[in-house]
């Protein structure tokens, strides 16, 4: 529950942009180091210790994720119902078919904070699998499209459900984008269902996250009882994306592209 007023949505000029650019970047590596390693037979445990080894030896970043909170790992390892905010474990082993959402952050020696997450299979998912995950990133890509200067929040929640419910999938409502700099969690709140027209008017210098979740059922979820596992309550399939984007003067910048580019989905 917030307590007294909400935070004022920083603007950023073009120094503080491009050291978030760095960190978004910085995270994307991460994800795209990451992406040969998930095959069935893996653990949840291993593909963490990879993100954790590469961001403090190759990157020379901290772990965003450790400690925040109490969580206690580098990513979260996000399983099939599992929404968000899965532990990874060694107990938990990826099997054929699976798809899993990793999520990533990381903070750079200058204190800025990249946040991204991506969905992968580990082997060959089932056809409904690959039509979650193939709509939740159009619902994505239609919430980045969304932001320019003068849109305003609800026109990018309205464009991000507008794909859900063409899919008949569920929006998750309790989880939200989110403001990102310095702060890892700041201002503005970004919902991932909304009214055009309504919600914070968008300025040049904005910097915030979209990452919406849908389920392949209702949209309900329940948090288990490690605090943090977040999972449908009807045990569909859940998947999400999470990108960190800019408000420039003429629309958007996207500041954590894949290095590796976006294989077989159109670029944001």
């Amino acid at each position: 529950m917030r307590r007294g007023k909400p935070r004022v949505v920083p603007i950023r000029c073009a120094d503080e942009i491009a050291l978030s650019r760095e960190a978004g970047g910085l995270a994307a590596r991460v994800l795209a180091m990451l992406t040969p390693h998930v095959q069935p037979g893996v653990s949840t445990e291993h593909l963490d210790q990879l993100c954790h080894d590469f961001i403090v030896d190759e990157l020379h970043c901290v772990p965003t994720n450790i400690g925040y909170g109490g969580f206690p790992k580098t990513i979260c390892t996000s399983v099939n119902h599992v929404v968000c905010h899965g532990i990874p474990s060694s107990g938990e082993i990826l099997k054929d078919g699976d798809i899993v959402n990793v999520d990533v952050a990381v903070t750079t020696p200058q204190g800025w904070i990249g946040d991204t997450s991506r969905m992968y299979y580990a082997g060959q998912p089932g056809n409904q699998a690959r039509r979650l995950v193939d709509a939740t990133y159009e619902a994505l890509l239609a919430g980045i499209r969304a932001v320019k200067p003068g849109a305003t929040l609800g026109d990018v929640g309205f464009a991000i459900q507008s794909v859900a419910q063409r899919e008949r999938f569920g929006v998750v409502r309790e989880y939200c984008g989110h403001g990102i700099g310095t702060v890892y969690h700041d201002e503005p709140q970004v919902l991932h269902y909304g009214v055009p027209g309504q919600g914070l008017v968008l300025e040049p210098g904005m910097i915030f996250t979209i990452e919406p979740m849908l389920n392949a059922g209702k949209a309900a979820t329940r948090e288990l009882s490690d605090g943090w596992t977040v999972i449908t309550n009807d045990k569909s399939l859940s998947a999400q994306w999470e990108h960190m984007v800019v408000v420039t003067e003429t629309g958007h910048d996207v500041l954590t592209r894949w290095p590796d580019g976006t294989g077989c989905y159109p670029p944001p």
